[in-house]
């Protein structure tokens, strides 16, 4: 079986790795012919546990290849997935342009029948646009040619997103093609051998689909957030609240962390496109309006305890920052707390010196430039730091020798915007610790 993958980012090169990793010949297309050199040297544009591996396992092998010419890679092929970004525009709508771009490209170059399935986020009704704009481009070229168009969304977390595709707790397919749904089950068929893991449904509900999840997750984050500074007000504790409503499994225990808000490249946008479709339609979802709301403030929330405790005036004072990436185990600094965090600091006049173990270079490069002094490890962020500032829970800030960072830093304040850290025992050490809802 033959598939390609259009767009290299996080989506389309994870899917086209793993597909090849099930014995599938997949080819990955993109427009940026410096990326598709680095790929097949085996140099990957981001940072995902494992993806290197299984990237180079499979180019070796001959089954994953990587081309900037859509056209020939499209000959033969059965399934052509469409992962390129959807940007968010200036009112919050997810950008289409480079998916129908792509959609044109397909009706311009397609030879056969194909089945053309949207990884990409995008709202609903992408499907008939994609439809629209491939045969739009055959009717250009005077060809009569059959394809049909399916919605494959991903569910896959930064971090883990090679085991979750090929491990995969569902597989949301939107098709409304007889031929197409089984040339998908075919697909797929690698990845259900322990048990039925896909749902079928129409287009506009997979498409759906996609966005209620998001924002469902989105929505236990900013609450947890919300009630854990409510928790500050009254005296209570916000880990003690989140184990006790957590153990309810009704409820569950996952996604409900107090910290310092949620970022990256998913919970922001699509937060933001699915209040701007309800918009559209005349519906107003002041569910989503308000956790967006709450994390917009979050993301100062530590900010605003390093002022509470040292002044509002930080001029002249250094702080050390424990963390870039929005979450572990990945370089994404998209929507990133610290970010925001580094701004505020830096507008209050102090200096940070942070350390990341996978993001600093896409901080360098795309973010925080010369904002920050960029350190060689965790210790070496703490040297004559006021106080220091936990933003991501990398495992190795897990267990530090605090006895180092006392030495270290000028002052034993710790700002733990994970709650990573036990209170009592920073304190029993001479520490003062600062968290989210404690």
């Amino acid at each position: 079986m033959k598939i390609v993958v259009v767009g290299t980012g996080y989506v389309g090169l994870v899917s086209g790795a793993c597909f090849a990793d099930v014995g599938i010949e997949v080819t990955c297309v993109d427009i940026d012919s410096k990326k598709i050199g680095k790929l097949k040297n085996g140099v990957m544009p981001i940072y995902e546990p494992g993806l290197e591996e299984i990237v180079v396992r499979n180019y070796k092998s001959g089954r994953l290849h990587f081309s900037t010419d859509l056209g020939e890679a499209i000959q033969g092929a059965e399934v052509a997935f469409i992962a390129v970004g959807t940007p968010p525009g200036e009112d919050g709508s997810a950008d289409l342009k480079y998916v129908l771009a792509v959609a044109d490209e397909i009706g311009t170059k397609m030879t056969d029948y194909i089945v053309v399935a949207t990884k990409s986020t995008v709202p609903v009704t992408t499907g008939e646009k994609v439809r629209g704009a491939i045969q739009a481009a055959l009717i250009k070229r005077g060809a009569d040619l059959p394809f049909a168009v399916a919605s494959n969304p991903e569910f896959l977390k930064e971090g883990a997103a090679v085991e979750d595709f090929l491990k995969p707790d569902r597989i949301v397919i939107g098709v409304d093609d007889e031929r197409a749904e089984k040339i998908m089950q075919r697909l797929y068929k690698p990845f259900q051998l322990s048990g039925e893991r896909i749902i079928y449904m129409d287009i506009p509900s997979a498409e759906m689909t996609k966005y209620a999840a998001n924002a469902m997750l989105a929505t236990k984050i900013s609450f947890i957030n919300d009630i854990a500074n409510l928790c500050e007000k009254v005296g209570a504790d916000a880990n003690m609240v989140r184990r006790g409503i957590g153990s309810d499994p009704r409820i569950g225990n996952k996604f409900i962390y107090p910290g310092v808000g949620y970022g990256g490249s998913c919970f922001p946008k699509d937060v933001k496109a699915i209040i701007k479709t309800a918009k559209e339609y005349g519906y107003d979802l002041r569910v989503l309006q308000a956790v967006e709301d709450v994390n917009d403030t979050q993301k100062h929330i530590l900010a605003s305890k390093v002022k509470a405790h040292f002044g509002e005036d930080l001029s002249g004072m250094t702080f050390a920052m424990w963390g870039l990436s929005f979450k572990p185990n990945t370089d994404d600094m998209r929507e990133s707390p610290a970010a925001v965090i580094i701004d505020e600091l830096r507008a209050a006049g102090a200096q940070v010196r942070a350390y990341d173990p996978k993001a600093m270079e896409e901080a360098r490069e795309h973010y925080i430039l010369d904002k920050v002094t960029y350190c060689t490890d965790a210790y070496d962020a703490c040297v004559e730091a006021d106080a220091l500032l936990l933003v991501t829970e990398w495992s190795e800030f897990r267990i530090p020798s605090w006895e180092a960072v006392g030495k270290l830093l000028k002052n034993k304040v710790v700002f733990d915007g994970r709650n990573i850290y036990e209170k009592k025992y920073l304190v029993n050490l001479g520490f003062i610790h600062y968290g989210v809802g404690i």
